[in-house]
């Protein structure tokens, strides 16, 4: 079945599997992930799902249309789309078929026997149960200007031979003649971090009304909004 939630960064723990080995867990909170719209290859040429999450006070007033259109009041900070279209060569199953609904005035998406519509509240537990893996994304800790070795891992220059207090100093960059440049994408000192990072196949733990329970540790900080699909 097609996974799609906004979540954000909550409790990461640890806890003993059945065998007593100790694994480590994220618990991700997607308490207040709403539906907003439903874009459909007439619209755009794709089709797609609009997510909603993240109260805030400010918005600006496209959003605020948005969120009006779709019955929704309180003000959503993160809006993202995930696209539903299935691999190619991949056969669609009755389970994995997603269908337009309506309503009365809301429209709506059916996967399976399970309906969502525009306004509503997505709960996980209509979407992942445990055991399933999913994939999650979000964005690393910025970690400012580092130099080679914390950035890249370089080991350093000797301490010895004059260099004492250069060891790490990345060392020369320089060419020949020929080409007598240095190459772009140098591993050199720079900004580290802040990157969006995605990991695949993390098993589902647990399963709750307001968020899921991951095995494995995920990107970013306390608090920072992740994207869960399958």
């Amino acid at each position: 079945m097609p996974v799609f939630l906004l979540g954000k960064k909550s409790v990461s723990s640890q806890q003993f599997d059945k065998n007593g080995e100790r694994m480590p867990t994220t618990f991700i909170d997607t308490s207040s992930c709403h539906l907003i719209d439903i874009i459909t290859p007439d619209k755009r040429g794709y089709f797609s799902v609009k997510l909603g999450y993240g109260q805030t006070k400010n918005i600006k007033k496209p959003v605020k249309g948005e969120l009006e259109k779709a019955g929704i009041k309180t003000p959503l900070r993160f809006l993202r789309e995930f696209r539903l279209d299935l691999p190619a060569g991949r056969q669609e199953t009755n389970k994995e078929k997603v269908l337009l609904v309506k309503e009365g005035e809301k429209e709506g998406i059916q996967i399976g026997e399970v309906k969502i519509f525009s306004g509503d509240v997505i709960n996980p537990t209509l979407l992942i149960k445990s055991g399933d893996l999913i994939t999650v994304s979000g964005t690393s800790k910025g970690k400012g200007f580092q130099g080679g070795v914390k950035r890249h891992g370089f080991k350093g220059r000797s301490h010895t031979h004059g260099a004492s207090r250069d060891e790490r100093a990345p060392g020369s960059i320089g060419m020949t003649t020929t080409p007598g440049r240095v190459f772009k994408g140098k591993r050199m000192a720079g900004r580290m971090g802040n990157d969006r990072v995605t990991i695949k196949n993390i098993e589902v733990i647990e399963v709750k009304e307001n968020g899921i329970l991951i095995k494995g540790l995920v990107a970013g900080a306390k608090g920072g909004l992740l994207e869960v699909r399958s």
